[in-house]
């Protein structure tokens, strides 16, 4: 069972004081800052919204030197501090209002997000039919906040701050030590970088082996304090038999623990988020003296990784 970390501390309201864990309130809900280095789903849709103002890069869901000056040329035109972090007043900014019979850019960041945070199956046309209009519209009423159809601002805060499904198809497996199945949610950056860092490892080692992330709207995770936010993740260390799907779970103690194979992965989780990792907790003694990762307590047995967020509002996330 992970450490309750962060438990005692100042946290960020979530969205799980709610009535089911298939609706979250609306006042929960905020727009994650996006900045250089991150990548994924909301990376994407900013690259279309930006398109859908008259700025083209390219939809590669990276958030590299091009985005960025795209994203200080958009803040300086609409009168906005020229950071290039994508916060609350760029995404209110960027967004754009649209509904059935709209076409363009705009909408196929919507569609984009549905199809990665819902399960919509649009294609990605640009093209606000009756499809979209019905995914919209589910949407909504998932999030609680009235069925019509239009993809407003609060639609657009709602669909940008849900949490993704990590994708397990290829490159990593799904453990649940703690039984806590359904906890395989996290946000659009966090999975992304993740799902990255996956592919990248690669190679003869065995599929990545996750553990627990968060809920679908957040909240309280049994065993996870700090597993509430969308951003922290759990993996386990690679073994030298590449079983770390089905062997069982080991220590970096173990005779079967891959200490070259786990280096590895801890620098392409690094490598796929950089300045976008807050911390890896691991107790290797060998990692943590490369700098690679931190010495915490009940982490023998696994990797605990925090992504943080530029102008994140808890500073527990803040890179």
């Amino acid at each position: 069972m992970a450490v309750l970390l962060g438990a005692g501390t100042a946290a960020l309201a979530a969205p799980a004081a709610l009535a089911a864990p298939a609706a979250l309130a609306a006042p929960a809900a905020y727009f994650h800052p996006q900045s250089v280095g991150n990548r994924g789903t909301d990376v994407v849709a900013l690259q279309y919204l930006l398109a859908a103002h008259g700025t083209t890069v390219d939809t590669d869901g990276v958030f590299g030197p091009g985005t960025q000056n795209a994203v200080k040329s958009f803040q300086r035109s609409a009168g906005l501090e020229a950071d290039g972090i994508v916060g609350n007043d760029t995404w209110s900014k960027l967004v754009k209002t649209v509904r059935e019979g709209d076409k363009g850019p705009a909408v196929k960041a919507l569609q984009t997000l549905l199809n990665a945070k819902r399960g919509a199956g649009l294609g990605v046309d640009g093209d606000f039919g009756n499809g979209t209009d019905r995914a919209v519209r589910a949407f909504q009423t998932h999030a609680g906040i009235g069925s019509d159809g239009i993809a407003g601002p609060n639609t657009w805060k709602q669909l940008l701050w849900h949490f993704e499904k990590v994708n397990f198809a290829g490159t990593m497996c799904d453990q649940n030590p703690d039984g806590n199945a359904s906890a395989n949610w996290g946000t659009a950056a966090a999975v992304g970088q993740l799902e990255a860092a996956a592919r990248n490892f690669g190679g003869g080692n065995g599929k990545v082996p996750v553990g627990d992330a968060s809920f679908e709207h957040g909240g309280d995770i049994d065993g996870h304090a700090s597993h509430e936010r969308g951003m922290d993740i759990d993996i386990w260390p690679i073994r030298t038999d590449s079983a770390q799907c089905a062997g069982g779970r080991i220590t970096w103690r173990s005779s079967t623990y891959d200490r070259a194979a786990t280096r590895k992965l801890v620098n392409e989780l690094r490598a796929a988020a950089p300045g976008h990792v807050k911390f890896i907790y691991f107790n290797d003694p060998e990692l943590i003296s490369a700098g690679l990762t931190s010495k915490y307590d009940n982490h023998d047995n696994h990797l605990h990784i925090r992504y943080c967020e530029r102008a994140h509002p808890n500073p527990m996330y803040r890179c």
